[in-house]
């Protein structure tokens, strides 16, 4: 990894994120592609997709600190804008079009985690007469991904706030 100022390289094979773990910082792709994992490494390993510029990444662990809910890996060598918490008031003034990728980003995980709760849903009710602590496994993996009102799991920092019936 080469970082020259606020763009880094991340040569082909490079681990960028790794789910699970937390940062505040969000990538902005400048070139290059990187690979979107769960379970990566694992024999659980599913690839969520392959994105390039100008797409964003890293953006929970910014906006929630929240740990990372996918692995990053570069596909080939990437150069991305590294965003930190402290300048990403800056970032959203200086680059409008920007919040526009990051919010396209997040729908689009948020697509693809319900594709993959919907997988889960099916394999759970399939083998709901099989092995108790196989289909208890299941029931967690779903409620890890689970989307709830507030963004949080009951018991996060904004659970209080019941954001379906707030009125505009």
């Amino acid at each position: 990894m080469a970082d020259n100022g606020k763009i880094i390289k991340f040569p082909r094979d490079c681990m960028i994120l790794r789910e699970g773990e937390k940062s505040t910082d969000m990538y902005k792709i400048i070139k290059g592609h990187a690979e979107l994992y769960t379970g990566y490494g694992t024999e659980n390993e599913v690839l969520l997709g392959l994105i390039g510029a100008p797409a964003c990444f890293g953006e929970f662990g910014l906006l929630l600190h929240q740990p990372s809910i996918y692995t990053v890996v570069a596909f080939d060598n990437v150069y991305a804008l590294r965003i930190s918490e402290g300048e990403i008031g800056d970032f959203v003034q200086e680059n409008h079009r920007n919040i526009i990728d990051i919010m396209k980003n997040m729908a689009n995980m948020m697509l693809v985690m319900q594709r993959q709760i919907d997988i889960l849903a099916k394999e759970i009710k399939k083998g709901s007469t099989g092995d108790v602590d196989v289909i208890r496994q299941a029931k967690r993996n779903l409620r890890s991904y689970a989307v709830y009102g507030s963004g949080f799991p009951p018991g996060g920092p904004y659970n209080k706030i019941n954001v379906m019936n707030y009125k505009v």
